[in-house]
């Protein structure tokens, strides 16, 4: 399902969680898809209990998935909606980006350095 790189200076919480949302967003995993129990994907990847955790709590909180109790973990239907706001977001950027007159290059520079978490207040997420 998703890996862990242990060289990488990306924390592991975030590994998951990010590989996790991409798979959602990519509909790899579809609405519905039932998510392994925290215990056995930390344990599946070799991670604490409390990093498969956090990124199950990350991605609920941003709407893509959603934990029904004993039931367990699943994609949520926002998931679906995943694409369709990050294409409203990048439109309502360039929208202004063009309208402070910035060169594209170095508005998709920002871009990056911001998903890349470099730099700039509010790229760091706190541990």
């Amino acid at each position: 399902m998703i890996s862990i790189d242990p060289g990488s200076g990306v924390p592991p919480y975030e590994q998951v969680r990010s590989q996790l949302a991409q798979r959602i967003s990519d509909r790899t995993l579809v609405v519905g898809t039932r998510l392994p129990t925290v215990r056995r994907l930390a344990g599946d990847l070799g991670v604490a209990v409390n990093t498969v955790a956090r990124a199950y709590r990350e991605l609920e909180e941003a709407g893509l998935i959603v934990t029904r109790g004993r039931a367990g973990t699943f994609v949520a239907a926002a998931g679906d909606r995943t694409r369709e706001r990050a294409e409203q977001a990048a439109r309502e950027y360039a929208t202004v980006v063009r309208g402070l007159g910035m060169d594209p290059a170095e508005a998709l520079r920002m871009v990056r350095a911001a998903l890349s978490g470099v730099g700039g207040q509010g790229s760091q997420r706190g541990e």
